[in-house]
């Protein structure tokens, strides 16, 4: 049997191990919880910890104006606070509203503009080099296309390094505080997203 089994089948159980173990049994209070995937932008924290809600009541629609002096090429704006993506077409007839996962803490949320820089059908993970420093015993790279791929099956890279726009497999996610950056959409969603935008959409995290 070879070490990338050996190996893949270790970050298998660990994130498995994340996700299922119960708020009660952790050591640490939220406050404090210690994530093994700290400072990552690419991957989920527990999602069956109480602090970690959805928040679908705050939706509501908005015009593009207070937010961007023009929407050439597309714009994009990611509300934080609401966890939402809008989406305005280049000559405004197309309006998107989407429910997103957001960064679960200040300290991971990063605010301001950008733009898609890339546009990635099956994205391949990469743990960041904190992760990898953490757990070196970690795979180096999840293929795309792969089930427990957190990146889903289409990404928007921004301008800021390990920062995407993408879908996820595991709906659980949206609609929470649940990211370590990076914002999530449903797959169905990512999908119309990946459609209407291109390389120069401007972008918007507020």
């Amino acid at each position: 049997m070879s070490s990338t089994f050996h190996t893949r089948r270790a970050f298998l159980a660990g994130t498995a191990a994340t996700l299922a173990t119960p708020a009660l049994s952790q050591q640490s209070t939220d406050e404090n919880y210690a994530s093994p995937f700290e400072n990552s932008t690419e991957v989920e924290r527990n999602l069956d910890e109480p602090a970690v809600r959805r928040n679908i009541s705050s939706f509501r629609s908005l015009d593009w104006r207070p937010y961007f002096s023009n929407t050439r090429n597309g714009a994009i704006l990611v509300d934080i606070d609401s966890r939402a993506l809008h989406y305005w077409s280049e000559d405004q007839s197309i309006y998107r509203l989407y429910p997103s996962s957001v960064p679960v803490s200040e300290e991971l949320t990063r605010r301001g503009r950008t733009s898609v820089v890339q546009k990635v059908v099956k994205p391949t993970w990469r743990p960041t080099p904190n992760m990898r420093k953490r757990n070196p015993e970690w795979p180096a790279v999840v293929e795309g296309g792969a089930p427990d791929n957190p990146l889903g099956p289409l990404a928007l890279y921004l301008g800021w390094t390990y920062y995407r726009i993408h879908g996820t497999h595991d709906t659980r996610k949206i609609g929470r505080r649940s990211s370590n950056g990076c914002i999530g959409l449903y797959n169905e969603h990512i999908t119309q997203l990946f459609e209407l935008s291109k390389v120069g959409t401007q972008v918007l995290l507020i």
